[in-house]
């Protein structure tokens, strides 16, 4: 099965079965300007990126957040916005600091952001990429309109391990995409694939998922 029909399949599947619990406010609480815009965004992005990177670079989580927030704004949806703030806002966060900090004062942190400061790339595909910068607050937003749903770390978890098996089984690990393959740009060869995809798994569940779920919980 080609990435393109795992994609569909993969969210349909999910829909169906979360369904339920989408949409749980009775009256509108986004307005519809926002999601006509982020509509709008993501259907010049999706095109562009396809082009560029190929339909595997849809599977970085940033990307998937992107698109699952779609959903959430339409659906006004607690538990998808929830969801989202337990997987990508600690990434989001780090990916601004290393971006505004090499931005306003020429340090570089991270290498995550490189490709923002490369002129081999377009000015317009690099603009593209600030949705990195709009992702964190309208997230964050989202949960205080809609609340944040208790149940959102065991979805996430179920969901980002499904994105990482799929990363793994299907993409190639040159590209490695969401670190599956290797701590660093490229694959790892000190230990055995399948023992270091646990790893990742386990990292992201207990360095990013249940760090940001407690601190979300807290605040909201």
């Amino acid at each position: 099965m080609s990435l393109g029909a795992i994609f569909p399949t993969v969210f349909g599947i999910a829909f169906l079965f979360l369904q339920p619990y989408f949409t749980e406010v009775e009256t509108s609480e986004i307005p519809l300007w926002l999601k006509v815009t982020y509509t709008l965004f993501v259907a010049v992005l999706v095109p562009v990126y396809w082009k560029k990177w190929g339909v595997a670079n849809f599977l970085w989580f940033s990307d998937v957040a992107l698109f699952v927030m779609l959903a959430a704004v339409w659906l006004e949806s607690s538990l998808l916005a929830s969801m989202m703030g337990v997987a990508v806002l600690i990434p989001e966060i780090v990916w601004n600091v290393s971006y505004f900090v090499r931005l306003l004062t020429g340090i570089r942190i991270l290498s995550l952001t490189d490709y923002m400061f490369d002129s081999s790339k377009s000015l317009f595909l690099r603009a593209l990429s600030l949705f990195h910068v709009i992702l964190p607050p309208l997230i964050i937003w989202m949960i205080w309109k809609t609340g944040f749903h208790e149940n959102a770390f065991w979805y996430q978890v179920l969901f980002g391990w499904t994105v990482l098996l799929i990363t793994y089984l299907f993409t190639d690990p040159a590209e490695n995409i969401n670190m599956v393959f290797g701590s660093g740009a490229k694959p790892q060869t000190k230990l055995n694939p399948k023992l270091y995809l646990l790893f990742v798994l386990l990292g992201f569940t207990l360095g990013i998922y249940l760090p940001a779920y407690l601190i979300l919980r807290l605040i909201f």
